[in-house]
């Protein structure tokens, strides 16, 4: 029976994912900061663990609990939105150690066993602001696109040992925490002198980019890379990532 661990499921897409892969009959061992028993059905096929990627102890115990696996799917994270003047560098650090580290600590547990038993899945989760930069994101866009160069060269590292990496690139998802962190933080977090313009950029974006994400976009995606062994490295997610890859030559 195939294992998938997705990290951060408490809600939005890992959550989604959870759902998904448990209708297919699928094991899934869902990992969140604070599990909630409550987001997630009842299933023997089910376990749900405290994870937190940013912590190595943590990391520890729960593969420990995990037990063998057959596919990872780095989907913790975090979103952080304001001008980079008015942005304390602790801030940019702990959305790197989230976003960045907390996907390389995560694959550096995974990967003894996948090498031991000659297969094994990896999915990391990008977003499409590495495609097409935003305002007001660079710390979330470089944490991200960090996370998209360090996929591409372990994908050349680790093929040799049956194991296969995969980018899901999704789109704007406004009905996710993002955006509400997002929403919170232009009132309370962005400098006088850029503040205007902020509100400006985030009431437009909407009609500048009328196609968005939907969470089950993401997690057919998910899907994809993981059933597929022909998909590409990069996998758009929902409809204006696909466009933003039409636009271009980067993969579907």
């Amino acid at each position: 029976m195939n294992t998938i661990l997705i990290t951060g499921c408490s809600s939005g897409f890992g959550l989604e994912t959870a759902h998904y892969f448990l209708n297919r009959d699928w094991t899934v061992i869902a990992t969140m900061r604070a599990p909630r028993a409550d987001v997630l059905p009842v299933s023997e096929r089910l376990r749900i663990l405290p994870l937190d990627v940013t912590d190595p102890g943590s990391i520890t115990r729960a593969m420990e609990a995990a037990g063998p696996v057959d596919v990872l799917v780095n989907n913790a994270g975090a979103g952080l939105m304001g001008a980079l003047e008015g942005t304390p560098i602790d801030e940019a650090r702990r959305i790197f150690e989230l976003n960045t580290f907390g996907t390389m600590a995560m694959t550096q547990a995974v990967l003894p066993g996948f090498r031991a038993q000659g297969s094994g899945i990896i999915v990391n989760i990008s977003s499409a602001v590495t495609l097409k930069p935003l305002p007001l994101l660079s710390i979330y866009t470089a944490s991200k696109a960090a996370v998209d160069a360090f996929s591409e060269d372990l994908a050349m590292e680790v093929e040799p040992f049956g194991v296969r990496v995969r980018l899901v690139i999704p789109g704007r998802a406004p009905d996710t925490s993002f955006s509400a962190t997002a929403r919170a933080r232009l009132q309370s977090g962005i400098p006088e002198a850029y503040a205007a313009w902020a509100k400006q950029v985030f009431s437009a974006a909407p009609q500048q980019a009328p196609l968005v994400t939907n969470a089950s976009d993401v997690s057919e995606a998910i899907w994809r890379a993981v059933t597929d062994p022909s998909a590409p490295l990069r996998i758009a997610a929902g409809a204006d990532a696909v466009a933003l890859f039409a636009g271009g030559s980067q993969a579907a």
